[in-house]
């Protein structure tokens, strides 16, 4: 199967691109470290596959919508944000 086949295939079943689905699924993780962990920001980002954490920060907002540095110290969670 090709890899366009694949990601059309994949957004048919999941309702999101593999790229998508995998981007909320790291910062699903990324949350739930921030919240339960005393590990620095750098270290997850590092972690999940992020060269920098100016990159993850800006995927985090994106995804959970507020940086990461909020999200640990509110320790939010965000219900509308749902691994299926």
């Amino acid at each position: 199967m090709s890899r366009s086949a694949f990601a059309a295939k994949f957004k048919e079943s999941v309702g999101e691109s593999p790229m998508g689905y995998l981007t909320r699924w790291r910062m699903m993780l990324a949350g739930e470290r921030l919240i339960t962990s005393r590990e620095p920001i750098s270290q997850i980002s590092l972690s999940l596959g992020y060269e920098s954490e100016s990159a993850f920060s800006t995927a985090f907002k994106r995804v959970m919508g507020c940086p990461p540095g909020s999200y640990c110290k509110e320790g939010l969670s965000r219900p509308d944000v749902k691994m299926t």
